[in-house]
């Protein structure tokens, strides 16, 4: 079973002025990769899309416990992955990542 380190991110909505924004907030978990595989699928696009199946259990805290909801990608591997499910199961986390995360992190949000 291989080791994790990284950033697990959260995304969630402030509103300002009548304005709602999605906010980017990272923090870092250590945790084991429990299953890792990746897929090539066929879609609508020009390039086939690349996705992973893996399975990583984090060892959570308690703003991880409070804001699971909102956990949106995780950084694995030099990239940004899209978490896909999340099983609550005492003391950890098990996160089902899957394919490439485009959305806001904590440097874009703050652009916007």
């Amino acid at each position: 079973m291989a080791r994790f380190y990284g950033k697990l991110g959260y995304v969630e909505f402030t509103e300002k002025d009548g304005v709602t924004r999605e906010v980017a907030t990272e923090r870092s978990y250590y945790g084991d990769v429990t299953r890792n595989t990746r897929k090539w699928e066929t879609g609508q696009s020009l390039n086939d899309d690349l996705n992973v199946n893996n399975t990583i259990s984090i060892v959570a805290d308690a703003y991880a416990y409070d804001h699971f909801f909102a956990l949106r990608y995780i950084e694995w591997m030099g990239s940004l992955w899209k978490v896909t499910n999340v099983e609550v199961q005492r003391p950890r986390l098990i996160l089902t990542i899957g394919g490439v995360y485009n959305g806001p992190t904590p440097g874009i949000a703050e652009e916007a």
